[in-house]
C-alpha cells in the first residue's frame, strides 16, 4: 500500500511513574502527513474537547482508553518526519498504532477525481489522509451523544461527561485535558447525571447497552467496514448514520458514506449537480463514480467550501427514525 510509514527504533523511559515512549518515523511520500490538522481533526469534538488539544508549537494532543488502559499521545511534524511521545499503560499501544493514525494505511492514490470541483480540492488538500484509531467505543458514544441535537449541546454533553467520569490524562498532557470513562463507567453513570449533562433517555440507553458489550463492539476495529458496520447496528439506537460516523474513525474507512444525514445530501447535490435537494438516494448516485472512495469523495467535498446557502440554523444530524 502507498504511502507506508517506517517507525525509527523507539527509547522508553519511566518519569514520574508513567511509562513514556517515544518514536520517530519517516513520513510516507511528499504530501502525506504534512497536515496534521486534517488527518487527525475528526477526531476532535469541539474546541473545548477535553480529550484533544492543539497546542501553539503545532503538536496534537490525545488522551486515548485504549486495550490496555489511558494512555497520552503528544504527535507533531518535525523537519519532514513524525515525531510522537506516549505516556501511561496505554503508551505501548498508542505507539504501535501510531502510523495507523497518521494515515499511513489509507492509499489517497486510489482516488480518481471526476469533477472540476474534486480535482481542484484534491490538489489544494494533499496532506489530506484517513486516520484509523482501532478503537470503536471513543468514537461511538460521541457520536451518539450527537443524534439529533446541535453541535454545541452534543459537544457539551460530551465534555461536562468526559470531565466528571473519565480520568486526568496521563504524563504532562496540557491542563484540563482526560481520558474518557471505560466501559463499566460509561454503563454506570446515574439517570440524574445524565439528564445534567443534557442526555436525553433515549441516547443514554443507547450508550449503555453499547458499554455493556464494548468487547465485542471493539472486535469491528479489525473488520472490514460493512461487516462493522453491521456489529454495531445490533445495538437498538445505532442506525446508519451513527455506525458510518463511528467506523470512518475507528476503522479509517474511505468508502462508508454518511446516510441519514439532515445536510450532507444538499451539500453534495450542490456541489456536484447544483441540486440542494438531494436525498440520500440521489446522493448515493452521484457518487457511485468514487465506489470504494465515497466517503473521502464526501470529505473533499465538505473542504472545498462549496456549500448551498443555509435556510435554517445547523443542527447535528441523527438517525433517522431512531435507525
Amino acid at each position: 500500500m502507498a504511502g507506508r510509514f517506517a517507525p525509527r527504533p523507539t527509547r522508553t523511559t519511566v518519569r514520574g511513574g508513567d511509562l513514556r515512549t517515544t518514536v520517530r518515523g519517516d513520513l510516507p511520500p511528499p504530501g502525506a502527513v504534512t497536515d496534521l490538522g486534517l488527518t487527525l481533526g475528526p477526531l476532535r469534538r469541539g474546541p473545548a474537547d477535553p480529550t484533544f488539544r492543539v497546542t501553539p508549537d503545532g503538536s496534537v494532543w490525545r488522551a486515548s482508553r485504549t486495550p490496555d488502559g489511558p494512555g497520552t499521545l503528544r504527535v507533531r511534524i518535525e523537519a519532514g518526519e513524525a515525531a510522537a511521545e506516549t505516556w501511561g499503560p496505554g503508551a505501548d499501544w498508542l505507539r504501535e498504532h501510531l502510523p495507523a493514525l497518521l494515515g499511513a494505511e489509507d492509499d489517497p492514490a486510489a482516488f480518481v477525481p471526476r469533477h472540476k470541483l474534486l480535482l481542484a480540492t484534491h490538489r489544494r488538500r494533499p496532506g489530506l489522509r484517513l486516520t484509523r484509531t482501532g478503537l470503536v467505543l471513543e468514537s461511538l458514544i460521541p457520536s451518539i451523544l450527537e443524534q439529533k441535537v446541535t453541535t454545541h449541546e452534543a459537544y457539551g454533553s460530551w465534555r461536562v461527561l468526559v470531565r466528571k467520569f473519565g480520568e486526568p490524562a496521563p504524563g504532562p498532557a496540557p491542563d484540563g485535558m482526560c481520558v474518557m470513562p471505560d466501559a463499566r463507567a460509561w454503563a454506570r453513570i446515574p439517570s440524574w447525571e445524565w439528564h445534567r449533562a443534557n442526555v436525553d433517555g433515549k441516547r443514554s440507553a443507547t450508550i449503555v447497552r453499547a458499554a455493556r458489550v464494548a468487547a465485542r463492539l471493539e472486535e469491528a476495529a479489525l473488520m472490514d467496514p460493512p461487516a462493522a458496520r453491521k456489529r454495531l447496528e445490533l445495538i437498538p439506537g445505532i442506525g446508519p448514520w451513527t455506525s458510518a460516523e463511528t467506523i470512518q474513525r475507528s476503522n479509517g474507512a474511505p468508502d462508508e458514506v454518511t446516510t441519514g444525514d439532515l445536510h450532507l445530501p444538499g451539500i453534495v447535490g450542490w456541489a456536484l449537480a447544483g441540486d440542494r435537494t438531494t436525498d440520500d438516494e440521489a446522493m448515493l448516485e452521484l457518487l457511485a463514480p468514487y465506489a470504494g472512495q465515497r466517503h473521502r469523495a464526501a470529505r473533499l467535498i465538505l473542504l472545498s467550501g462549496r456549500v448551498p446557502p443555509r435556510r435554517a440554523p445547523r443542527r447535528t444530524p441523527g438517525d433517522i427514525a431512531g435507525l
